[in-house]
């Protein structure tokens, strides 16, 4: 599957995947491949896995980080104010 990262806990070393309009699936960092951490917006791979607390990401891969570079242009926040990223 394919989606773009929601949140990340980088002192806690999780974050939360967009699911659509189910809920968020889970990931930690021991389930990063080839990365330490996610921005939000990020999009990633992964599997997703069934557990008795929601739904949890597996063998996660970065495909395409969040570009967000400030070039003089003004540009929309895909993140609304407050969100912890």
């Amino acid at each position: 599957m394919q989606t773009t990262v929601k949140k990340w806990f980088q002192d806690k070393g999780f974050g939360f995947l967009d699911n659509g309009k189910g809920p968020d699936i889970m990931v930690r960092k021991a389930e990063l491949v080839k990365c330490s951490y996610l921005k939000v917006g990020s999009i990633v791979e992964f599997e997703c896995h069934s557990d008795t607390k929601g739904l949890i990401a597996k063998k996660v891969s970065l495909l395409r980080k969040n570009n967000n570079k400030s070039n003089g242009s003004r540009e929309t926040r895909k993140n609304p104010f407050g969100v912890m990223t």
